[in-house]
């Protein structure tokens, strides 16, 4: 057995609104270094993250998932819920985060196609993920599939970046096609 396998997503609980908000601001600060102000950055409340990340669980904690090792500590985690803005995508991914020295070992994508499980069960048979160009993770969408499918200027931290939408138009049918290919989380 390996560590991989010890790593479990379930919903979120409110217990685990500090952890989330610990890996939220951990991984903005190690994703956008050099890309957002270092002020902005430094600025990031942890406590003030909870106290959102909390509220969110207690509205709805089926579409707040976690990954967690064997002894509850949260990995990473991910949101979901109906598009804000992309009439031809109902659903959407809000949040999809690893912790830096759990990236790159399939955490993501089993939160990701976990994401797109609830979101499928939801009725939502379309998704899509916004992300800002200039996060190198940003190619991790398109390795699962997503295709760029719109572009905006965001206003982060007291400037304007460039957001990319990355978008799976059947969600159905990428999640029976994973299943076929044995990636299940």
């Amino acid at each position: 057995m390996n560590a991989m396998d010890e790593i479990s997503i379930r919903p979120a609980r409110t217990t685990d609104a500090p952890a989330i908000s610990q890996r939220d601001v951990e991984t903005w600060r190690a994703t956008y270094a050099g890309v957002l102000s270092s002020s902005y950055l430094v600025e990031l409340s942890e406590r003030r993250r909870e106290i959102g990340w909390r509220m969110a669980i207690m509205r709805e904690p089926r579409d707040i998932l976690v990954a967690v090792d064997v002894n509850g500590g949260v990995l990473g985690f991910g949101s979901c819920g109906p598009s804000r803005s992309e009439r031809h995508y109902p659903g959407e991914v809000f949040t999809l985060y690893v912790a830096p020295d759990w990236q790159n070992m399939g955490i993501g994508r089993r939160l990701l196609i976990a994401l797109f499980r609830r979101l499928a069960a939801s009725g939502l048979d379309a998704a899509v993920i916004w992300v800002l160009r200039d996060n190198p993770s940003r190619f991790f969408y398109e390795r699962v599939g997503g295709r760029l499918v719109s572009h905006k200027p965001i206003a982060i931290g007291g400037g304007r970046v460039e957001a990319l939408a990355y978008g799976w138009p059947d969600l159905p049918a990428y999640l029976a096609a994973v299943s076929s290919e044995g990636h299940e989380p």
